[in-house]
């Protein structure tokens, strides 16, 4: 489904805007990559994915306006399957058994939190002036040196510490005491 993230976010944005046409081609497109997810968790239970892929299309239809559409549809979609998946393992009293060989699958990268961490920082650094938010990334996201973030703006090595150190307290002040203290260390 990842592959497919740039067609059905296009349909996830359509839908959101009332076309109704684009809203059933993005449930048939999630239906068919639902069922494959199910599946291939749930083997032979082709009753309970089918249930599965169900729960799943009501919930993202119920939460459909907390999607941020500046952010991956499937990461979204994935987090709403996976904790329907856990549900109905919870209510059926299932410990699944994964052979050895497939174990990879468990410990794959959950999308969901970064694409998150992503768009609170992105919020955050909205709140700075453009050119100050544009070195804090440019430093402390890309992992540019003072020098190399000053040369691209015409700004002293100096100037660009001092800028960057200015919009990270401002950015702690606003945050307050208990949120600056947790992400002071992150940013």
């Amino acid at each position: 489904m990842i592959d497919a993230e740039p067609a059905l976010r296009a349909l996830m944005l359509e839908a959101l805007k009332g076309d109704q046409r684009a809203y059933a081609t993005l449930l048939a497109e999630l239906t068919r990559h639902l069922r494959a997810y199910y599946l291939h968790r749930l083997g032979d239970a082709r009753d309970d994915a089918e249930d599965l892929v169900q729960d799943t299309l009501i919930a993202m239809h119920r939460r459909r306006d907390s999607y941020d559409p500046s952010q991956p549809l499937t990461a979204w979609v994935y987090a709403i399957a996976r904790y329907r998946l856990i549900d109905h393992f919870r209510r059926r009293k299932v410990r699944a058994a994964v052979p050895l060989e497939d174990a990879g699958a468990l410990f794959a990268e959950d999308e969901l939190e970064p694409a998150m961490a992503r768009r609170d920082v992105s919020r955050l650094l909205d709140r700075l002036p453009p050119a100050r938010a544009a070195l804090i990334r440019a430093t402390k996201l890309e992992g540019r040196t003072n020098a190399e973030a000053g040369a691209a703006v015409g700004l002293s090595e100096g100037a660009v510490k001092v800028s960057v150190h200015r919009g990270l307290k401002s950015l702690a002040a606003t945050l307050g005491p208990e949120d600056a203290q947790s992400e002071e260390g992150e940013l």
